[in-house]
């Protein structure tokens, strides 16, 4: 399939939406605001949220506050594949969100189903448009055995749906928002995605996307948006990698780079950021957070200097593959 102009959120820096969805722990109405209006103060313009986070408590903070800035200011993703239903049964705990509204969370990755989603989403953001639509967790880690089965439904179905859409000037792109490689790669074979959020599969503790994923995207022009780029938290210092308790191995890798990162006066929160960016594929970079501070920190972080004998002696020392590209290389 020849390659075509597709269309990239902005960067370097996105917000992710995951956190405001009370992800882990409860967030205020005002916490997720003051978050929010820090991220658009420091001049962020790209935002993501899924009907999945709360569920549908993001969806609805995002769209209280971006309904009131003008709409061609910011640009706005949400996912399809999973319905929201009321259910007077659920609230509570989902998953890792914690207070969550009265709706049944039910998996569709079907035509009717992607358009579905997509009306749901502008009613509880109450805007007339989304910019970018992500087919969500159409991969093993959520699906198990059977994720192929279901990856092949979302080609046949929710794909040709927002291809169309795409088509008709409703959205402007649509891609997959995972945390696996191959379905990405599997995508590109079979359709014309434009962008890719990939969370976790590219970070200083953890390049799968390198090899194979990041050349053919460049080969066919799709973008790559990066989440997770502090692998939940292990890189900046925490305890978490990939939504659960670290293993002792992932601790002592990130207890390697923080050692170099010292040893060259390195914030090693810098140093993710900035690896995450470095890519010619990825447009942009999506730190979650609930946390006003901590948005202003990762602006200032995606400016700091890093010599470049920092990232000479990650791949001098095996830490990094030779291949990756480092800023400013």
């Amino acid at each position: 399939m020849p390659a075509r102009q597709h269309y990239a959120p902005p960067g370097p820096l996105g917000f992710g939406g995951a956190p405001l969805g009370n992800m882990f722990e409860r967030v205020s109405d005002a916490d997720a605001a003051a978050t929010l209006q820090a991220a658009w103060d420091c001049g962020i313009r790209y935002f993501d949220t899924a009907p999945e986070y709360g569920p549908g408590i993001s969806e609805h903070r995002f769209g209280e506050f971006l309904r009131n800035r003008p709409r061609d200011e910011f640009v706005l993703s949400t996912k399809v594949g999973r319905l929201l239903r009321a259910d007077a049964g659920k609230g509570g705990q989902h998953g890792p969100f914690v207070a969550g509204l009265p709706f049944r969370v039910d998996y569709d990755y079907t035509a009717d189903g992607a358009r579905r989603s997509i009306e749901d989403s502008l009613q509880r953001l109450g805007l007339a448009r989304i910019d970018v639509a992500y087919i969500h967790d159409c991969a093993e880690d959520a699906h198990g055995p059977r994720w192929r089965e279901v990856f092949d439904t979302a080609m046949k179905g929710a794909a040709v749906a927002l291809t169309k859409l795409r088509e008709e000037g409703v959205i402007r792109a649509w891609g997959l928002g995972v945390n696996r490689v191959e379905p990405c790669v599997m995508a590109l074979e079979q359709a014309d995605p434009d962008v890719f959020l990939l969370a976790g599969r590219y970070s200083l503790l953890n390049q799968p996307a390198l090899e194979e994923l990041f050349p053919r995207c460049a080969e066919r022009g799709a973008h790559v948006v990066v989440g997770g780029p502090y692998n939940s938290g292990l890189i900046a210092g925490g305890r978490n990698f990939e939504y659960q308790e670290a293993s002792a191995e992932k601790v002592a890798a990130r207890d390697r780079l923080a050692a170099i990162a010292k040893q060259h006066g390195v914030d090693l929160r810098a140093a993710a950021l900035q690896f995450c960016a470095a890519p010619s594929v990825v447009c942009s970079v999506i730190p979650g957070t609930k946390n006003p501070q901590r948005v202003r920190e990762n602006v200032e972080l995606m400016r700091q200097p890093i010599p470049a004998s920092f990232w000479q002696a990650l791949k001098q020392e095996g830490v990094l593959p030779e291949a990756a590209p480092v800023p400013g290389g």
